[in-house]
């Protein structure tokens, strides 16, 4: 074997690998570093499920007051939200509000 072929194979080996670690080089930086990285994809995807998963617990909530706002509200009712929502009371009656911790 010469040496210019020597020189020649160890120079396209150099060359193989330097391929190979500038390819594995890009293929990091786009899986892990990159702005739309398989990672920042994964965290919006989780994300999406959970405003979705958000969105639907609002949306019963929205069809449940719908629903109570459809039918007439009764005396009884009427006082009840009085009472809790607004913290009214009835004439010589002394409302305590409680504190949650």
């Amino acid at each position: 074997m010469s040496l210019s072929s020597r020189i020649s194979e160890i120079f396209l080996r150099f060359k193989l690998v330097a391929v190979a670690l500038l390819v594995s080089l890009v293929l990091v930086y786009l899986l892990f570093f990159d702005s739309h990285s398989i990672y920042s994809r994964v965290q919006l995807h989780n994300e999406l499920s959970q405003l979705e998963v958000d969105n639907e617990e609002l949306r019963h909530e929205i069809q449940r007051l719908e629903e109570q706002l459809s039918r007439p509200l009764t005396e009884e009712e009427v006082e009840k939200l009085a009472r809790e929502n607004l913290g009214m009371s009835k004439d010589g009656e002394t409302v305590y509000p409680l504190v949650e911790k």
